[in-house]
């Protein structure tokens, strides 16, 4: 494992915030407005601030928001110990609230809760602000909370308030200690990037030098450091994690490493040989390319539940690619597409047990079972990162900017039974969908687009003769990160081409129906 502890651009040691977390399910978005603008942070858990105190030698702190209530008697906290520091902190809702509780201020359970759009006035200027918003103004913010600041600590002052908030916006410029009610990682606080940017750079004074450039040459030299002569294996799924990975290890060691890709027969049209191409004829990265879709199809028979199907496909991904990793035979390491949220999954904010990773996604227990280590050189990007890295690398943007594609690929595409004419019919039907959304120049709009084949027949009228075939379901969403997504606003026209493109050309499907659904409550997956 590579270890984040100590961050080295061009032998400097590079400024970094850390977000403590407390169980907010936005947490990550903080991190993520900092990064997308070159400045660097970890986000750990509140049961381990001391930890992460001692290893990161943070330039500023950020306290993130969090269900509980500060007046709870099992509320999540972190003492006092952190203000003794001298380092510039931020509180955001629950950690406003918390700065308040802690060094003498009073949090009292709200009459007026504030859920959603508010506006606050700003009362008075700090470092925080300046340049950003000015005495007197007022400005769009999202709230959410139940408990509110009735006073302040000793030495602070309010600079913003709104009608459910008179304490919107609080700070000690002395001790550059700041508290906002409202949350400015979300896109619904329009000047919410800037406030954290301004934090991070005039506050914390840290220079935004993070970037996916240098972020390239640091790791090759560590991968290098880790692995020496060691040879490497790493499964391709044909996502761009994966695809990221293989390339930003194979321009650190060269042919010691060995790529394994295991086409499981459930991918989408000719992505298979997209993919054994790219990497064996393009890259010249050594590679193993196992053609295992009869045996997946087979073992696929007669089996509609989702979550075994799921677990069919993971157990024989994962025996398939023991198999052929053995006969490679003398690799020490395991190199794996892990993202930054999956590390942060893995702990809950309470410092809880791990959340399991799909075996079929992080190749399940095979390091353990095989005695070997593991290499995750993107265990610190979010999945932005991951694709501007990929360019860094050269990758084509046709795999760079691929929508996510899930594990178990077309099999949760097909809802109940997957049989080998299921999956060619949805093939060509989704190929038709994904080619006509490029020809409209909408593909990169768009989070995630896919058809899914409904287990259901409807009858319809082609020519002079009544058919009795299948429905299926378009699906198309916008996002950020895939935790909540709308559905995109094809127009009709749009649409009905699609339609027509679909029953015309794909013999077995007469009725093509579009899904609204947003998440929540709906998943973005059928299954």
């Amino acid at each position: 494992m590579i270890s984040r502890c100590l961050l080295l651009f061009d032998g400097v040691a590079m400024g970094k915030i850390l977000i403590v977390d407390f169980g907010s399910q936005v947490t990550q978005l903080i991190a993520r407005r900092l990064r997308e603008t070159g400045f660097y942070c970890e986000i750990h858990p509140f049961s381990k601030i001391d930890q992460a105190l001692n290893e990161m030698h943070p330039e500023g702190v950020i306290l993130s928001g969090g269900p509980a209530s500060v007046l709870d008697d099992q509320a999540p906290t972190i003492g006092t110990k952190l203000f003794s520091l001298s380092i510039p902190i931020l509180g955001i809702c629950y950690g406003q609230q918390l700065i308040c509780h802690l060094l003498g201020g009073a949090v009292l359970p709200d009459e007026h809760r504030e859920f959603g759009r508010a506006e606050i006035s700003v009362i008075d200027e700090a470092p925080l602000t300046n340049g950003i918003w000015s005495k007197g103004s007022q400005h769009v913010v999202w709230m959410s909370h139940g408990d509110r600041v009735a006073s302040l600590p000793d030495g602070f002052v309010t600079l913003a308030s709104s009608a459910g908030a008179p304490h919107a916006m609080i700070g000690d410029p002395s001790r550059n200690i700041y508290g906002v009610q409202f949350h400015p990682e979300v896109v619904h606080t329009p000047d919410g990037g800037e406030l954290l940017r301004r934090f991070a750079g005039e506050v914390c004074g840290i220079k935004p030098d993070w970037n996916m450039g240098a972020y390239r040459d640091r790791m090759i030299e560590d991968i290098k450091a880790q692995v020496g002569s060691s040879k490497v294996i790493c499964g391709l799924s044909g996502g761009v994690d994966s695809a990221v990975t293989a390339v930003l290890i194979h321009e650190a060691i060269g042919d010691q490493l060995t790529c394994i890709f295991v086409d499981t027969g459930l991918m989408r049209k000719g992505e298979a040989d997209e993919v054994v191409g790219l990497f064996k004829e393009h890259y010249n990265i050594p590679l193993v390319s196992v053609d295992a879709g009869s045996l997946f199809l087979g073992e696929l028979s007669g089996e509609s539940d989702p979550e075994k199907k799921r677990k069919i496909i993971g157990r024989l991904f994962i025996e398939v690619f023991e198999e052929e990793a053995g006969k490679i035979g003398g690799a020490e390491f395991l190199a794996q597409g892990t993202l930054y949220p999956d590390v942060i999954e893995s702990v809950s904010y309470s410092g809880g047990p791990s959340v399991t990773i799909k075996s079929h996604h992080n190749v399940g227990g095979l390091p353990e079972r095989m005695g070997m280590k593991l290499v995750e050189p993107l265990r610190e990007l979010f999945k932005d990162e991951v694709r501007e890295l990929g360019r860094h690398l050269g990758l084509p943007e046709a795999f760079v900017g691929r929508h996510p594609f899930p594990g178990p690929g077309l099999a949760i595409r097909i809802p109940g039974e997957v049989d080998p004419e299921s999956v060619a019919l949805l093939q060509r039907a989704d190929a038709i969908y994904l080619d006509e959304i490029r020809a409209a120049g909408l593909y990169d709009d768009i989070w995630q687009a896919f058809a899914a084949l409904l287990p259901v027949r409807s009858v319809g009228v082609m020519g002079d003769g009544r058919t009795y075939d299948r429905v299926l379901a378009l699906r198309a969403v916008t996002s950020t990160d895939g935790m909540t997504a709308e559905a995109y606003p094809f127009g009709h026209n749009f649409l009905s081409k699609v339609s027509t493109r679909i029953i015309n050309e794909v013999q077995g499907i007469n009725r093509v129906v579009y899904d609204v659904t947003s998440k929540p409550p709906g998943t973005i997956e059928w299954e």
